[in-house]
């Protein structure tokens, strides 16, 4: 595989916390090598050739007409970018697989259909199956001969994944086991040949089976009449003493659940990918308009409250990139360091997703809602004709909402953020118990506030230090008051988890600009500066707010006083004009800046 590696060993998940990152050591867009440049064109060539032109007949579910181009897409290679060469995929390294996800992301219907077939569709026989498993199914599955589905969703349990009540059960030969229940909202289970669906062996045992089309027992109701994505083929399914053979088993009985978190790892991280070629879509549609559109006899982009919106989008769109491939190389990074311990290409696979699983669901949160917001802000900058389904805004705009629900709703995302971190601190995977005493004890002291540093990141790069310890004294403080009573606070993990979302993105955009003012001068940077500073400003009062939040829900007298006065030095941040940074990133925009 070819690499663009930047740095020697993958940081560990959650490490950004606990240590200081430099520009070396960070991945980023312009990094991406000339092979990946060309795939990210050859993503946008089809979405604008075979998509675009379609988009109303995908929506209206054309018979046969969404398989067809799932077969033109695996027929140019981009339904198995990293599927091994062995099973006739193109064995690439995992950034380019985001690559791909992103750049398909702005294809609506057709992109969650793609993401549903790549991902949870063919990932887990690849991670989990048999060689038999792996040699029968994921061949025709990379080439697009055969389209993938997943089923875990029951109508009584969604995000409650492990109380799914469809059983299995074996039959009295032996050579098969029964299926009896249903699932729901299966993307792309109105065409699918094969299917990854979970059931309770015996009632207990949380099992996955490889389902095909046909098999007796198995059936589906009709498409499902959505808000948006009506393009996406979803029904429900239904098993009636279906026969699965019993050589249909996915990984080990009763270890479903390996199966079923591992992979939603992944498609957090690639859904973050695809709103992020959305947005990116749908701001320059929306820069597009602002720069024809009239009123007043001027175009609305010379209006300074339409400037502030195209630089928000910018802003949030440009961040979100950064943060995303950010991830990427460090996954990237852990599969490469994996295999060359000798761990089979499954587990190393595994054990990247697994790694950064924080990190996935951390940016599944901000992807979604990044979109949303863009998407909203276009329909708004449209104005009356945003609403109207003769401009492409209206369907982005329905299209978005289901970002924030699937793959986990955003509010069990936030949860896990934090979860996942006291679980693996508890584990002596990372070490949060330190850097938490260390700020008890500097919320004792007299502060210091040290000399200035006049360094072009001198005062941001301290302003991040400064939000990590905030988050170390809400989470240190909360954990130590509430000790076991924490898991059912789940507004103050929510606020945790906010400020933790903010950090990361905040000192990823930093890096970013950092790296690019090094590389081609502080100047020619200045685009990218002016985002990163800005993002930097508003993320201080995002953290602020929610930390005394969850500061105010569980202290009180001179703890809570004490820990207010911590919070608000720990966001403090230098003055900074954001409105002339909004309009000179708007102007650059404008004059055709594409990001």
């Amino acid at each position: 595989m070819e690499t663009n590696n930047p740095s020697q060993q993958a940081m560990k998940g959650a490490g950004w916390l606990l240590k200081e990152s430099s520009t070396a050591e960070t991945f980023i867009p312009e990094d991406f090598n000339e092979e990946q440049k060309m795939m990210m064109d050859m993503c946008h060539q089809f979405i604008a050739a075979e998509i675009t032109p379609l988009l109303d007949r995908i929506d209206k579910l054309e018979p046969g007409l969404m398989p067809s181009l799932m077969t033109k897409a695996g027929e140019l290679g981009l339904l198995g970018i990293s599927i091994p060469e062995q099973y006739t995929g193109l064995g690439k390294e995992f950034v380019s697989s985001v690559i791909v996800a992103e750049g398909l992301g702005a294809g609506h219907s057709f992109s969650v259909g793609m993401s549903a077939h790549t991902g949870i569709g063919t990932l887990p026989i690849l991670y989990f199956g048999t060689e038999a498993q792996k040699t029968k199914y994921v061949p025709k599955l990379a080439s697009g001969e055969w389209k993938g589905a997943y089923g875990l969703t029951e109508p009584n349990s969604g995000s409650d994944a492990l109380g799914a009540k469809t059983t299995a059960k074996l039959s009295e030969d032996g050579k098969y086991y029964l299926l009896n229940g249903q699932k729901c909202w299966i993307t792309n289970g109105g065409f699918a040949d094969v299917y990854t669906v979970f059931a309770k062996i015996d009632g207990t045992q949380f099992t996955g089976f490889i389902l095909e089309r046909g098999m007796e027992g198995f059936t589906q109701g009709p498409e499902e009449h959505k808000m948006g994505i009506k393009g996406s083929s979803t029904v429900q399914l239904y098993f009636q003493d279906c026969k699965v053979p019993v050589e249909n088993i996915l990984g080990e009985i009763g270890k479903g659940h390996i199966i079923a978190f591992n992979i939603l790892n992944i498609g957090r991280l690639k859904l973050c990918a695809a709103t992020l070629g959305g947005a990116k879509k749908c701001l320059e549609q929306t820069v597009q308009y602002a720069k024809t559109r009239e009123q007043f006899k001027k175009p609305i982009a010379d209006f300074g409250a339409i400037q502030y919106k195209l630089a928000e989008m910018a802003i949030r769109t440009w961040v979100s990139e950064t943060a995303l491939y950010r991830t990427s190389m460090w996954i990237d990074e852990k599969e490469k360091e994996l295999l060359d311990a000798g761990k089979p290409f499954n587990e190393a696979l595994l054990g990247g997703a697994e790694e950064y699983a924080i990190e996935c669901a951390i940016l599944k949160v901000f992807g979604s809602e990044l979109l949303d917001y863009v998407v909203d802000e276009s329909v708004q900058v449209h104005g009356g004709n945003g609403y109207s389904d003769e401009y492409n805004v209206s369907r982005a705009y329905r299209d978005s909402r289901i970002n924030r629900i699937y793959e986990g709703t955003n509010e069990i995302n936030r949860l896990l953020t934090v979860d996942m971190v006291l679980k693996r601190a508890m584990k002596g995977r990372i070490d949060m118990m330190g850097p938490a005493m260390a700020v008890q004890k500097e919320l004792m002291s007299i502060p210091d506030f040290g000399s200035t540093d006049d360094s072009l990141f001198g005062e941001e790069l301290k302003a991040i230090k400064q939000m990590k310890k905030s988050i170390f004294m809400v989470a240190g403080a909360a954990v130590q008051k509430l000790m076991m009573k924490i898991e059912s606070e789940q507004e103050i993990l929510m606020n945790i988890a906010d400020m933790s979302i903010e950090v990361f993105h905040a000192e990823s955009a930093i890096l970013r600009a950092m790296k690019l003012a090094e590389k081609n001068g502080e100047a020619a940077a200045g685009f990218e500066i002016d985002i990163a500073k800005t993002y930097l400003y508003d993320a201080a009062d995002r953290i602020n707010k929610a930390g005394k939040d969850a500061i105010n829900a569980f202290a009180a007298g001179d703890e809570q006083r004490m820990m207010l006065l911590g919070i608000k030095r720990f966001t403090k941040v230098a003055p900074f004009n954001a409105k002339d940074a909004r309009k000179r990133i708007a102007a650059k925009l404008i004059q055709g800046r594409i990001l």
